[in-house]
């Protein structure tokens, strides 16, 4: 599973009942369960996925959408990694663009939760990405190198991915090219691989990802799969996007 292509599905904070969101897993675990090409990670609000622990597959897997980075205490309102990983869930977005916006979340809180998700066995999906102004100012390198520095200093050579979120890009309209995308991820393997000696670990693209543009984005080799938010709600467009990963490895492949 490790040399395909993964798509997370991150839910946000929908839905907004536990039957909608069970009808919704239920739909995507159907239909994506004959495509064997494509790792599917579905990462549902917290309070869902003990709903879904039977419901995993071979290629379907849970995720969560973040953790605290202790393993237990005194944290109200806190889920810790190993809770989660007592549930099911493989894998953990750390750093997502929402969470240090709404939730100030920092790059010293990401390093910590990184740390722990990784000691307890988890993958974490490491967030990182410059705002339209950082963009503007020709600063996104800059950033997405300090974020990186920021967040995975506390661990060595680990199992990781990270994910290219870039912000200007995400539920606005403004759509990050894949030539541009694919710049960027080379960028951030090659600081991965040099600077941080991380070899474990694949880079995804993350920004406003549909059924229509996922091919593009995915025919570059660097490019090992994509964060899906909104687009991943609807049964029908998740399901076409799950569909065109998989023709874009079976193309590349028929090709070589």
């Amino acid at each position: 599973m490790e040399n395909n292509k993964i798509i997370i599905a991150n839910w946000k904070m929908n839905p907004v009942s536990s039957k909608e969101a069970e009808s919704l897993f239920s739909s995507l675990k159907k239909e994506i369960k004959n495509i064997k090409d494509i790792e599917t990670v579905i990462c549902p609000p917290f309070i869902y996925l003990a709903n879904f622990l039977k419901s995993k597959t071979k290629n379907l897997k849970l995720g969560s959408q973040n953790c605290f980075w202790e393993n237990q205490g005194a944290y109200t309102g806190e889920i810790s990694p190993l809770m989660l990983k007592n549930l099911g869930v493989e894998y953990i977005i750390i750093g997502h663009s929402e969470q240090r916006n709404y939730s100030g979340e920092t790059d010293e809180m990401i390093a910590k939760k990184i740390k722990a998700v990784i000691e307890n066995g988890l993958t974490p999906v490491l967030c990182v990405g410059e705002t339209l102004e950082q963009k503007k100012n020709e600063l996104a390198k800059k950033i997405i190198e300090k974020q990186l520095e920021q967040g995975l200093f506390l661990i060595s050579n680990s199992k990781i991915i990270v994910a290219y979120e870039p912000v200007w890009a995400i539920g606005t309209g403004n759509d990050c090219q894949p030539e541009e995308a694919s710049e960027m991820i080379r960028f951030i393997k090659y600081l991965l691989n040099s600077k941080f000696h991380i070899l474990n670990s694949r880079v995804i693209y993350g920004g406003s990802v549909d059924s229509k543009d996922i091919a593009d984005y995915l025919k570059y080799p660097e490019i090992e799969g994509a964060l899906v938010g909104g687009a991943s709600l609807g049964i029908e467009e998740f399901k076409k996007i799950i569909n065109e990963a998989s023709k874009s490895i079976k193309t590349k492949s028929a090709s070589k």
